[in-house]
């Protein structure tokens, strides 16, 4: 009887987190990318992005990304960079599970462009080194681990004016050990051009893991400001 009971128990518990994860509900991703300028053959990228489980509530990640990009052509872009990426991987937070990933991550990356007809297509790839620590609220200790992903991104971007246009990718994520495949990212969204160097994306994204999906809401805001005056003249009045 008390097997029985025991199995009970662990399977009602197991139902409950599954019920749990977030998996159902439309979650959102706010998010911020600047390209900024800084000469003919270097840029500064910048990022910050906030996704939470539902559209404005039960946080789910911060990341902050930055790297140095250099422009080899007017169609590709070799990048180095630095990203922080701070995770509650529960969607309620009295749930009894590890509640604070913390990853410090560089990457290398190389974007090429290219247009067919009025499609304008972007190759994007991308090597990760993960530096991951795990904590648990209810345990004074932690675990850390490193990890080491691929990412392969192929995006397509359709003008429909010289203001409006939709973007379309779908973005896959290898890991370099352990089980191959990661995630796979499936995205569509509608844009608009505030200015020559801004534009607006709302659109979906379907975040596909080995175990679950998730439905995301994306909002983004896109500036990539030309700052090649101000840098010229910083450097002419330094000398």
């Amino acid at each position: 009887m008390n097997r029985v009971f025991f199995v009970l128990t662990l399977l009602l518990s197991t139902l409950i987190s599954a019920q749990n994860t977030g998996e159902d509900e439309l979650g959102a991703w706010y998010m911020y990318f600047g390209m900024n300028r800084i000469s003919e053959r270097f840029s500064i990228h910048t990022e910050a992005q906030f996704r939470f489980y539902e559209t404005t509530d039960s946080f789910n990640q911060l990341l902050l990304r930055t790297g140095l990009n250099y422009h080899i052509n007017s169609n590709a872009i070799v990048t180095g960079g630095y990203a922080f990426i701070d995770t509650d991987p529960t969607f309620e937070s009295d749930e009894i599970l590890v509640n604070d990933i913390t990853e410090h991550r560089i990457f290398q990356q190389f974007i090429i462009t290219n247009k067919v007809w009025e499609l304008l297509f972007e190759h994007r790839y991308r090597l990760e080194q993960r530096f991951i620590t795990i904590e648990n609220e209810n345990s004074p200790f932690f675990e850390r681990n490193t990890e080491h992903r691929a990412r392969y991104r192929l995006q397509v971007m359709l003008p429909l004016t010289n203001t409006f246009f939709v973007n379309f990718y779908d973005e896959v994520f290898i890991n370099l050990q352990d089980t191959i495949f990661d995630q796979n990212r499936l995205y569509i969204a509608g844009g608009v051009h505030i200015t020559e160097n801004s534009n607006v994306q709302i659109g979906f994204l379907k975040n596909h893991f080995n175990n679950r999906n998730f439905d995301r809401l994306q909002i983004g805001f896109f500036y990539n400001p030309d700052l090649r005056g101000i840098f010229k003249k910083k450097v002419k009045d330094d000398g």
